[in-house]
């Protein structure tokens, strides 16, 4: 319920990820109070990764897009050696470089994952997803969507990608959630990177010696001399992490968002040519990854908002996609028919998500697929029993019980 107390009297503390407690979709009412007031205000904020600190909280679309554009805002400044080497912090990993050094790592990867390169998977995930429909209908008439269809597929598909055995997925998984848990203590994030790393040092040893057809391998044969084997287990797994974990949490609360709105499931169950405009809806309206920390380099202006040099400031993609300047029209109600617009789900500007022609590739086969072949999906339990991960770097639901 939205806090009406005045401000006086409303906790020091904010957490920025919140969510409106009456929808698990919405941002909450403090995000959306911002918004509406304009302006850039300096709060008290709860960080997945960072923990409590203060910062400028920015929440308009066009306040958004344009700090996001801002090269002063900067994600990180490279590796910190006297911290324990994590996912966040170790060589390779994009988001912890900015500036010159990012773009100098990031074009290595980008030709991997243009939209032709990407569309040479699509028979490989077709056979995926329907490999895990005949084992939902085997396994059925209930399953945890999450563990038999949500988190297979895309962590399948990334493997594919990176040309890692798929025997190796389960413990990818684990160690995946462990780093994207926020709640996470910081001995159990320096022992699942450890494996991870360990893991993916194996898989570029193979690929120096005898470079695949996956990404790691395009990159040794084109840029194997400029970089170091470090800076090729954290572009590995960058990549994994990354590739997976948001994907299958897309795939777990799309359904949900669906399940809530029958015409719009059968919108894109019996209508193909609804599908292109029904992930980028989706991808709009729900918005997954918590909102995103930068720090200011130097003194900035944002749309006339001054930000002084060694300030954080969160992005909320979330209620800049809700924004009525992004959508004039009903920007809180879910459309598959939306004509698309210019999300800021997957980012924008130097930092903008690198695998989101992959995403969006797995989105539009494997939920028409879902649908078509379980047309009477339902949820297998209250909603009041869901529970969601809140306090991870990327939102979702834990579990989703369904039976058809």
């Amino acid at each position: 319920m939205p806090d009406r107390r005045p401000a006086s009297h409303r906790p020091a503390s904010f957490v920025a990820s919140e969510r409106d407690r009456t929808c698990p979709f919405a941002p909450s009412p403090d995000l959306r109070r911002m918004r509406e007031e304009g302006g850039l205000p300096r709060l008290r904020v709860l960080h997945p990764v960072r923990g409590e600190i203060e910062a400028v909280v920015i929440t308009g679309y066009g306040d958004v897009r344009a700090a996001f554009a801002e090269e002063r805002l900067v994600t990180g400044n490279g590796i910190d050696p006297t911290l324990p080497r994590t996912l966040f912090n170790h060589p390779g990993f994009l988001p912890a470089y900015s500036g010159p050094e990012h773009a100098r790592l990031r074009r290595m990867l980008t030709g991997s994952f243009t939209v032709r390169q990407v569309e040479r998977l699509r028979p490989a995930i077709e056979t995926i997803v329907a490999d895990h429909l005949d084992a939902m209908a085997e396994r059925g008439p209930v399953v945890d969507l999450v563990e038999a269809f949500a988190l297979p597929i895309p962590s399948l598909a990334i493997c594919e990608l990176l040309d890692v055995p798929y025997g190796t997925r389960s413990m990818f998984q684990r160690c995946s959630q462990v780093i994207m848990d926020g709640t996470a203590d910081a001995d159990g994030l320096v022992a699942a990177s450890a494996e991870l790393n360990a893991a993916m040092a194996d898989i570029v040893a193979r690929n120096r010696a005898t470079p695949g057809d996956g990404v790691l391998g395009t990159v040794v044969r084109r840029h194997g001399a400029e970089l170091t084997d470090e800076e090729l287990i954290g572009f590995g797994t960058t990549l994994l992490v990354g590739g997976h974990e948001t994907t299958a949490t897309m795939l777990a609360l799309s359904v949900l968002a669906l399940l809530r709105s029958p015409d719009q499931l059968a919108a894109l169950r019996d209508d193909p040519a609804v599908t292109g405009t029904a992930v980028e809806e989706l991808l709009r309206h729900l918005a997954i990854p918590a909102p995103l920390l930068r720090t200011a380099v130097a003194d900035v202006e944002i749309n006339g908002h001054r930000i002084a040099e060694g300030e954080h400031v969160l992005l909320s993609p979330l209620t800049a996609n809700r924004d009525p300047e992004l959508v004039p029209e009903r920007p809180d109600d879910l459309d598959l028919r939306r004509r698309p617009v210019a999300q800021l789900s997957f980012g924008f500007g130097a930092h903008q998500c690198l695998g989101q022609q992959l995403a969006r590739l797995e989105l539009k086969i494997a939920l028409p697929a879902l649908l078509r072949r379980f047309p009477t999906l339902r949820l297998a339990v209250p909603e009041s029993d869901l529970r969601f991960r809140e306090g991870s770097t990327v939102y979702g639901v834990e579990a989703l019980p369904v039976t058809w």
